[in-house]
């Protein structure tokens, strides 16, 4: 884990991705889950540091970086797919689509508890009263890591095409345009 001269970790979530606006909410929805792999790859290296060199500064920072995406930003994606992608296919899409959806929304009660129970781990080592990882720490990050690829491969292979297909352009302006208002944009 190497930081940059002002202490920051480097790769940061969210960082050197293309600059996508909510005009194109499917390359938005798109871009989040770059974010979502990055950060997960974040993770990953943390958890690697930490087993190597144990719990120093950059630690913290990265488990503060994953934490922040997580908590702020992957429960906004969701509901903006809650809101605007999964109706729209339960209301009008194919049988297997929509058993799709449903598989979908259960992801993400699951990807809720899953994310409860990892930054357990993360909020120890930022507050410091951790030397690393518990083996349910371990577990449960996981288990979080774990349930994203699956996820994100189906909506973006299946449900993001089905629902942009049903919708007029201006539909697309409109859920753009509440995506935005909805993060202050």
């Amino acid at each position: 884990m190497s930081a940059t001269p002002s202490g920051t970790a480097r790769h940061l979530p969210g960082f050197s991705a293309p600059a996508v606006g909510f005009e194109q909410p499917f390359a938005m929805l798109e871009a989040c889950h770059e974010r979502v792999l990055r950060t997960l790859a974040l993770l990953d290296r943390l958890r690697a540091h930490v087993r190597a060199q144990g719990v120093d500064d950059d630690a913290r920072q990265a488990a503060r970086d994953v934490l922040r995406y997580f908590d702020m930003a992957a429960p906004l994606h969701h509901e903006d797919e809650e809101l605007h992608v999964f109706p729209l296919l339960l209301a009008q899409a194919t049988p297997a689509l929509k058993a799709l959806v449903l598989r979908l929304q259960q992801d993400h009660v699951a990807m809720t508890a899953d994310w409860a129970a990892a930054r357990v781990g993360l909020l120890a080592l930022v507050e410091g009263g951790a030397p690393g990882f518990t083996p349910q720490d371990e577990a449960a990050l996981d288990r979080f890591s774990g349930r994203y690829g699956a996820h994100i491969e189906a909506e973006e292979g299946a449900a993001y095409p089905a629902a942009a297909a049903l919708l007029p352009p201006a539909s697309l302006v409109a859920m753009g345009r509440e995506m935005a208002t909805r993060r202050g944009a």
